[in-house]
């Protein structure tokens, strides 16, 4: 891994948070993500699933992790199973963990190979009354693939009919919506990043460079700083390919004229940064393409005041939609009559901003959170209005990662360049 590891001490936080949620005489089963297949004998680069590594820290393909806090032998309580390594994987593929470093990065001290879990398994269920398996449930996942957690699920109900199966999601959920310290910390540091990568963007870009060019600029400058690579595939969007939303073709010339929109941020230590920008490929706003961006910046700061703890999201989106409402009236977008008169259920607003201003941020981009839990100190939530207007080849978007404490909000991404001004003096300082 390129990352430097958190200790031990926050995995063990996290498995007794969870372990306390569970059903008296329970067994919990998280395993690693699948490695998934690409063409001839490729893979795609392995991403550890989230809530094993939420609960463990080890980031290795073949891993499965067992908690099961009743059982009898207080040594079988927390179970790591791993991948057993040898020469040839040695060879071929690298270092592997050893047990003794597993129990170091995890904190669990009953460690297995994997040619062991069934039947350390069985000797667990014969025991025991229910068993929590972890799917994906996210509100916005959906495959045709038969992913690792989801085989096993079916796997287990066929083996052990009369067991009582439980979700494993919701306490997931609920406790990794909810970020400690140290995982703040790791945001931090992944938005410092994506703060340096947007920083040598704003000195590379002038007119005739191509979006590509800027994407490996900023992949360099992820690497660099021992970035895992990009949280999510970047958005390098110059004129008209703005106002399309996920844009991730990024192969045009930005030309002299033209506002690029970015999307983009860092993954380190697997947390995710997700930042917002546009600039000017010139280097000089026009007054039209500043008056839309000083705009979006307003109703940024509005919506970040919003992100308050008793808040629900539903009624956070419809509070910034009205102050979006007032910005496109004062750009000559929406008229005021047309405004009153419209359909609440489908408002005007939404020709110009389709999307939602925020969601849960974490070890996913768009992380697990119940949005209909109201908000609460701990949570991290990205705030990104944005105004699309395809007539005049124009999209803004302005997004930075907040966090909700005791005192207010703390931006993430404070000295990331978003002034105008700020952005316009940096980039003509050569």
């Amino acid at each position: 891994m390129k990352y430097t590891p958190l200790n031990k001490s926050l995995y063990i936080k996290n498995r007794k948070k969870f372990a306390e949620k569970l059903k008296p005489n329970s067994v919990a089963i998280f395993h690693a993500n699948d490695l998934m297949p690409r063409n001839a004998d490729a893979q795609y680069k392995f991403k550890q699933n989230s809530d094993l590594f939420y609960l463990s820290g080890i980031d290795q393909e073949e891993t499965i992790l067992i908690i099961n806090p009743d059982h009898p032998n207080e040594a079988m309580r927390e179970i790591l199973f791993l991948r057993q390594t040898n020469e040839d994987i040695a060879i071929w593929e690298g270092h592997k963990y050893t047990m003794e470093e597993a129990r170091e990065a995890s904190g669990i001290q009953t460690i297995f190979w994997n040619d062991q879990f069934d039947a350390q398994l069985q000797l667990i269920m014969n025991h025991t009354e229910n068993c929590y398996i972890s799917l994906n449930e996210h509100d916005r996942f959906h495959t045709e693939v038969p992913y690792k957690n989801l085989r096993f699920s079916n796997e287990m109900k066929a083996q052990y009919p009369m067991h009582a199966f439980e979700r494993a999601a919701p306490i997931m959920h609920d406790l990794r919506s909810t970020k400690e310290h140290e995982e703040v910390d790791q945001i931090q540091e992944a938005c410092n990043i994506t703060d340096k990568a947007f920083r040598r963007v704003l000195d590379f870009v002038k007119p005739g460079v191509t979006e590509y060019e800027i994407e490996a600029e900023i992949t360099h400058e992820f690497l660099k700083n021992r970035a895992t690579g990009h949280a999510y595939d970047p958005i390098i969007a110059s004129g008209y390919s703005a106002c399309v939303l996920h844009y991730i073709t990024n192969n045009a010339v930005c030309n002299d004229g033209e506002v690029i929109l970015f999307d983009f941020g860092a993954e380190y230590g697997n947390y995710c940064a997700d930042l917002s920008r546009a600039i000017p490929v010139n280097g000089k706003f026009t007054d039209r393409q500043k008056a839309v961006y000083n705009t979006v910046l307003k109703v940024f700061r509005e919506a970040c005041k919003l992100l308050t703890p008793g808040t629900l999201l539903d009624d956070y989106h419809k509070e910034v939609g009205n102050i979006m409402t007032s910005g496109l009236i004062d750009l000559g977008l929406l008229d005021k009559e047309d405004v009153k008169n419209q359909d609440p259920q489908n408002p005007l607003y939404k020709k110009y901003f389709m999307h939602g201003t925020s969601h849960h941020l974490g070890l996913d981009v768009h992380d697990v959170g119940d949005k209909y839990q109201t908000m609460r100190v701990g949570n991290v939530f990205t705030c990104e209005p944005g105004i699309y207007i395809r007539e005049e080849n124009l999209g803004i978007r302005i997004e930075n990662d907040i966090l909700i404490t005791d005192n207010g909000q703390k931006d993430l991404m404070a000295n990331i360049p978003i002034e105008v001004e700020e952005v316009e003096g940096l980039m003509n300082s050569k």
